[in-house]
């Protein structure tokens, strides 16, 4: 019997996915520990909230340019000069202890990282199969997960025991890891390449920008983000509060449960579609927030971080992958820019809002406000779905409404 199964684990994916997870890591690393670097040098209150949001800025201004360059440009040359990006910004951080400075140099990150995310992300889609994409942008998201739940703790632990220098030199190291990786990697071309290469299409910021096909799970994964941008913020301080020393127990269960359950999300949502799984997901990511809020001992953080791996952590890339499958190949380099834009608008959002909130209630009750969130994704997809089997049910009806 014949397999006509299109092969997902190619070289040059295998390769892409470690050049993505050693980005995600070195550049994970700092997001926690830059805010107390800026306050320990100095740095005012709005200075330290700007560290968050500036990258963000950044990243979102940067990407609908990307996008456009991704319409003609082959994959190889802009990736490499992104990851490069990253690295300079990286080793430039300890040469100054001027708050200003150092606020600059975040901008410029995030710039980079704008860059270096949307051409990495739109690589694996012209690299995985069109009918595995549910399966491949789930083991690509993993990088992803893998890389924001572990690269933090790892920083913070090297913050707090060694010093600022030390954390950035593991953090360049990690990032010329990927570039090697990067590197070694052989791009796929789209077909629609040599097309707009013959016949350039006009830039738009804001048409490169927005991919209104893929605006509505887009929306849900800000909703996502926005939920889980209080953990990224809060978590160990929250630890701190209780007198627990376990915070690491949370990012190590939350990236083996995500681990573990990527291979059955991906395929589930290449059976199903994304609707099913992303409301399941949520739920669990909802009650994971709540066992966090009231964590007395250690062991809630291996139970909410383990519910939470099953529950952000495969939401994260089914949205990716929702997002891809809801536009045109030619213009999946603009829907990756505005998925990761929605997750760093989420999160530098949510340090803003949940900042204000801190001064007035406590941090376990960011927890709990933050929680629904996810409910909010429960309901948004489930009307999506509603819609969808409406449609289904009557096409001939929806054809006459045109």
């Amino acid at each position: 019997m014949v397999n006509n199964t299109p092969p997902l684990w190619t070289k040059a994916f295998v390769f892409l996915l470690l050049g993505n997870l050693f980005t995600f890591m070195s550049f994970q690393m700092l997001l926690p520990n830059l805010p107390p670097y800026i306050a320990s040098i100095g740095g005012s209150s709005l200075q330290v909230g700007l560290v968050t949001t500036s990258f963000s800025i950044a990243a979102i201004l940067i990407r609908p340019f990307i996008g456009h360059i991704l319409l003609t440009k082959k994959r190889k040359m802009p990736i490499l000069i992104g990851s490069f990006l990253l690295l300079v910004c990286t080793i430039l951080y300890p040469f100054t202890q001027i708050v200003t400075l150092l606020l600059i140099f975040r901008f410029l990150h995030g710039a980079a990282w704008g860059w270096s995310t949307t051409t990495n992300g739109t690589a694996a889609v012209d690299l995985v199969p069109r009918r595995r994409v549910g399966e491949g942008m789930g083991y690509f998201g993993l990088s992803i997960t893998i890389g924001m739940i572990i690269a933090p703790s790892i920083g913070i632990f090297l913050y707090q025991n060694y010093n600022f220098k030390t954390l950035v030199f593991v953090s360049i190291l990690l990032g010329i890891i990927a570039f090697l990786f990067l590197s070694l990697t052989r791009y796929a071309e789209p077909e629609a390449l040599s097309r707009n290469q013959a016949k350039p299409p006009k830039f738009s910021f804001f048409q490169s920008l927005i991919e209104k096909k893929s605006s509505y799970p887009v929306f849900i994964t800000f909703l996502t983000s926005f939920g889980y941008g209080s953990i990224v913020t809060y978590l160990v301080l929250f630890g701190e509060e209780q007198h627990l020393t376990g915070t690491f127990l949370f990012y190590l269960a939350n990236a083996l449960c995500a681990t573990i359950s990527r291979p059955f999300t991906g395929r589930l949502f290449d059976a199903k579609g994304p609707w099913l799984l992303i409301m399941g997901c949520s739920l669990i990511a909802f009650l994971a927030m709540w066992i966090l809020s009231i964590a007395s001992a250690n062991w809630y953080f291996i139970i909410s971080g383990a519910l939470f791996g099953i529950g952000y952590g495969s939401m994260i890339p089914a949205l990716q992958a929702w997002t891809i499958s809801k536009t045109d190949v030619e213009r999946s380099g603009i829907a990756n820019g505005m998925y990761y834009s929605s997750i760093d608008f989420g999160i530098g959002l949510s340090a803003v809002i949940l900042g204000i909130l801190h001064q007035f209630v406590s941090t376990s009750s960011l927890f709990q406000m933050s929680s629904f969130l996810f409910l909010l994704v429960f309901l948004f997809t489930l009307t999506d779905f509603v819609i969808k089997r409406r449609k289904d049910r009557h096409p001939v009806a929806n054809v006459k409404n045109l």
